[in-house]
Parts: C-alpha cells; structure tokens; sequence
C-alpha cells in the first residue's frame, strides 16, 4: 500500500504507525500557524536555555512547559476538525462552543508556559547580567 493509498484497517507494523504519526505532525507545521509560532517559542526558549546553562531541574520545567503547549495545540486542531466535518460550515452554538473551549486550552497552556519562562529565565537573566547588583 503507497502513502496516498486509502486506508480503512488498523495499521499492521509499528512503522506503519509512525508514518502516520510523522504525517500528523507534518500537516500541523505546514498547515497551522499557530503551531508553527509555537514551534518558533519553542526553539526559542531552548536556545536561551542552552545560552544560560540550565540546571535539569529547570530543564525538566522548560520541557514541561514546551509540551504542554504543544499538546494543547494538537487537541486543538483535532476539535476543530472534528467540528467541521460534523457541522459544516454553518454556524452551530454548540460548535462555536467546543472551538472555543479547545482554543481556551491552547490559552492557558501558553500562560502556564510563559509563567515557567518567566519564573526561570528572569531570575537566571538578572544574575547573567548582574542587573541590579554591585
């Protein structure tokens, strides 16, 4: 079976899995903005962690944070689409409300991330700069 083949059973291998997995993850960086910006938020936390060395600990939090937004993103999408082979493209109150409510999660993660980030990149830039001090 060739990747555009249609496929209406479980998938037989592992690998078979992954593709289709990797396949997921393709369409939401060619196909949502949004993730793609998280994506950019990302990368740029982990550039600024390797800059001031992290300890583990913050690490653990960072990557935490990172993965909470990008889950959050990936139930998002999936909502959406969900919603939209349902109703269509007609208004439907119930419809509006799941969107809404899935967005809200995407929201709140990206507050828990800038929360961590805040927590560990200010303390960490302040002593990098020795902002305040003698």
């Amino acid at each position: 079976m060739g990747l555009n083949d249609k496929q209406l059973n479980k998938n037989k291998s592992f690998l078979q899995s992954v593709i289709h997995a990797l396949s997921g993850v393709y369409s939401l960086i060619s196909t949502e903005r949004n993730f793609r910006k998280h994506l950019v938020m990302a990368l740029m936390a982990i550039l600024l962690g390797i800059w001031l060395d992290l300890s583990i600990t913050e690490w653990l939090w960072i990557t935490l944070a990172i993965f909470v937004v990008v889950v959050a993103e990936v139930l998002n999408t999936v909502v959406e689409s969900i919603v939209d082979l349902i109703v269509g493209h007609h208004y439907d109150k119930s419809a509006k409300k799941a969107k809404d409510v899935a967005a809200g999660g995407v929201l709140i993660a990206a507050i828990f991330a800038v929360i961590i980030g805040c927590l560990i990149f200010i303390p960490e830039l302040i002593q990098q700069f020795h902002i305040g001090g003698n």
